[in-house]
């Protein structure tokens, strides 16, 4: 279905489910089916909301409005025409970002985020040299296919998901495919930064972009709530470290930790 949004018209996915809704936004490059086999396997669960971001998919692709807080406007947007009274934001690497900017609002019906590959809320240390070069990473199927097989998944895709992701990364609109690796990347939105939600991280130990030890020490330190647990893959800001003894919003985040790790496998480092 289309929503229009912070003037702009948004291409969005709904699955009915449980009382909970998931809202999922998707990396640079992507699409809202990114997140299916996430979506599939907690469809009995959760209601699940998944955004063509601005310029992806099926949305409007305008020549302007791409900045992370702007974005974050439009994921707004879809929530409140939407109605949703509880929910947790689902934000893969620049998705991610967007929810971070999102959830420092402290919007109504909230209840917690999952961060796959987040990014830092503060500018990216990639040199301008590689960020310069990273706007023509979706141009050709060529550079797609190099941009997936370098940085993109350290393990080989299936070929459906491999030309999944080829199709999204094309369809991506040009001003879209320009912004994030030349302004959102290094957008700072550390200024509004307020997350006191419960927090799952979710990071692959073969990222080349967003590794572990980076998110652990620029984005967790800005998550109240610092206490964590951590395995190869993820760590938790929710104060509890056991799902038993945890209050109910976390242990939501512990339901769905399974699920949400397959994205990894499927469209980044693990």
């Amino acid at each position: 279905m289309k929503i229009s949004s912070n003037g702009v018209q948004l291409n969005v996915s709904e699955h009915d489910g449980g009382e909970i809704a998931l809202v999922f936004l998707h990396y640079w490059g992507g699409s809202a089916r990114t997140w299916n086999p996430v979506r599939d396997s907690l469809s009995k669960e959760f209601r699940s909301i998944a955004i063509d971001l601005r310029g992806w998919g099926e949305s409007e692709k305008p020549a302007s409005g791409y900045s992370i807080r702007n974005q974050a406007d439009d994921v707004e947007g879809v929530v409140r025409e939407l109605g949703l009274n509880r929910y947790y934001l689902v934000g893969h690497s620049m998705g991610a970002k967007i929810a971070e900017v999102l959830a420092s609002r402290k919007p109504k019906g909230l209840e917690g985020l999952i961060l796959v590959a987040g990014a830092s809320p503060t500018p990216s240390m990639i040199p301008v040299e590689r960020r310069n070069a990273m706007v023509h990473a979706y141009d050709s199927r060529e550079s797609i296919l190099g941009a997936i097989n370098n940085v993109l998944t350290s393990k080989k895709l299936t070929a459906e998901v491999q030309e999944q992701v080829i199709e999204d990364s094309l369809k991506g609109g040009k001003e879209t495919k320009h912004a994030w690796p030349t302004s959102g990347m290094v957008e700072d939105i550390s200024d509004v930064f307020d997350i006191t939600y419960p927090t799952l991280i979710i990071a692959g130990d073969k990222d080349k972009v967003d590794n572990p030890e980076m998110l652990k020490a620029d984005l967790l330190p800005k998550i109240s709530g610092r206490d964590f647990i951590r395995s190869r893959m993820w760590a938790i800001s929710c104060r509890w470290r056991h799902p038993r003894k945890s209050p109910r919003r976390c242990r939501t985040l512990f339901a769905i930790v399974e699920s949400v790790k397959y994205q990894m496998v499927q469209t980044n480092e693990v």
